[in-house]
């Protein structure tokens, strides 16, 4: 293992098991791993900072850093971590707490992989409460305009659409603040980077709110390259996981998007191109074993431009008015998704350039709908899982299931830390016996098995 303790030139950490199944490769795959949206020796060798599972391997060289909630706003602590050119492996070890961020922490540099261990959670300081959202019901905003209406706000900037408008002006007048910062309460922005694997996280935000706000992870500026895996993103301001403005090669697998009762509207999960205006050629992504689950309304995803390949994700949210949604432009491969009993409305398709849905899919309110266009391929090889195994193993195996701490904790220890700690410990072997201190062996440290190695 991996060792990087100061003071003992050793590291410490925690013996873990990994969530295994049939489908998962644990690995990069899909448009992640690409540098073209059509030729299949247009490679691209995603790696992070180097490496991607946990416990960091021996022959790791790559500068690892571990962080811990210190209970307080730890964007700029985040942030800097990330910024420094020397840090390969951002470890967010949740054994301390959440994480908080009062803003969107900015990504820029690349080549970094960021792991979440013990239940690390990243989360926004700012909440939609429930007196906001009696505020909200008592003006009626729920019946406002969506699309038209609005005006200009106490500070001095015009909003187009009439419930955005009341939303953030009732908000003002509660909170006084004219400045109305809440609305940056995002995670992190990527932001022009590339290489980037972000793993085993759970981000949580405020709660979804028709304000104009933040996402809870935004790609943009022409990030590509992307892997996020294993991830769980709940109660996203604006969307949980958008991907816009030419950021391009993302894959997107076994992860969780859903909302709880801090949210109030907007309850948009995933924008792929935030506009009929999108530069042609880019945001080709993958969604595979993903799991669109309890409060999700719309965009699931909803896509312009790129190319989308839908693969063996799974759909329960009985809220939905539109799950999967190709728009201009855009080009879909559906195939292998799961959409159980109560998605009634499950597809809608406006002015794609095409769309492939293929037999493979399960839809247990509906029929296939009818495929549009040319036929439309990925330029990689993968494997469709039946339908009949995704509900079961998405919900299983999806979200931040990795790297579970076992019962009992081990870590790795060498004897001159050891010596460091305790001169005179008292070691055992694997059988349990009583050893001399120079052998390998097992020691009980306050009150844990530690592993001599």
């Amino acid at each position: 293992m991996k060792r990087f303790l100061t003071s003992l030139c050793s590291v410490v950490f925690a013996v873990c098991v990994m969530a295994q199944n049939s489908y998962d490769q644990n690995a990069p795959f899909g448009f992640c791993t690409r540098s073209s949206r059509t030729a299949a020796t247009s490679t691209y060798d995603i790696t992070g900072g180097g490496c991607y599972t946990y416990p960091i391997p021996n022959d790791f060289t790559g500068k690892v850093v571990v962080l811990k909630s210190n209970g307080q706003d730890m964007k700029g602590t985040i942030q800097n971590t990330i910024k420094n050119g020397e840090n390969k492996i951002i470890i967010f070890d949740g054994t301390d707490g959440d994480f908080y961020v009062s803003s969107n922490v900015g990504i820029t540099a690349s080549n970094k992989t960021l792991l979440g261990i013990n239940n690390a959670r990243i989360r926004t300081t700012w909440n939609v409460t429930d007196e906001i959202k009696a505020a909200l019901d008592a003006a009626g905003v729920p019946s406002m305009s969506t699309t038209s209406g609005g005006g200009t706000l106490p500070n001095g900037q015009h909003v187009g659409e009439e419930a955005e408008y009341n939303t953030r002006k009732i908000i003002m007048q509660m909170t006084g603040d004219n400045s109305e910062s809440y609305r940056n309460s995002g995670v992190l922005t990527l932001s022009g980077c590339q290489n980037i694997i972000i793993r085993n996280i759970t981000f949580i935000g405020p709660g979804s709110i028709d304000v104009g706000g933040s996402d809870l992870i935004s790609s943009l500026n022409g990030a590509k390259n992307i892997w996020v895996d294993h991830c769980a993103f709940m109660d996203g301001m604006d969307g949980n996981f958008d991907i816009t403005q030419k950021a391009d090669f993302h894959t997107v697998s076994w992860c969780t998007f859903s909302y709880t009762d801090h949210s109030y509207m907007h309850q948009n999960t995933n924008l792929v191109g935030s506009s009929d205006s999108e530069t042609i050629g880019y945001l080709n992504t993958t969604f595979a074993f993903n799991w669109w689950g309890t409060g999700c309304v719309q965009r699931m995803p909803m896509a312009r431009v790129g190319k989308i390949h839908m693969l063996n994700n799974y759909f329960s949210s009985t809220k939905a008015s539109n799950c999967i949604n190709p728009r201009k432009n855009s080009e879909f491969l559906i195939e292998g998704n799961y959409f159980d009993v109560g998605v009634k409305r499950y597809y809608g398709e406006n002015s794609a350039t095409a769309v492939t849905w293929k037999n493979s899919n399960y839809i247990a309110e509906g029929s296939i709908p009818s495929s549009k266009g040319n036929t439309v391929t990925v330029p990689y090889n993968y494997t469709v899982a039946p339908y009949s195994d995704v509900p079961e193993t998405v919900k299983q195996y999806a979200g931040a299931t990795l790297f579970t701490q076992t019962p009992s904790e081990i870590r790795s220890l060498n004897s001159f830390s050891i010596s460091q700690i305790n001169p005179n410990p008292t070691i055992y072997n694997l059988a349990g016996q009583k050893v001399n201190k120079n052998y390998k062996g097992i020691v009980i440290m306050n009150g844990k098995k530690e592993l001599i190695k």
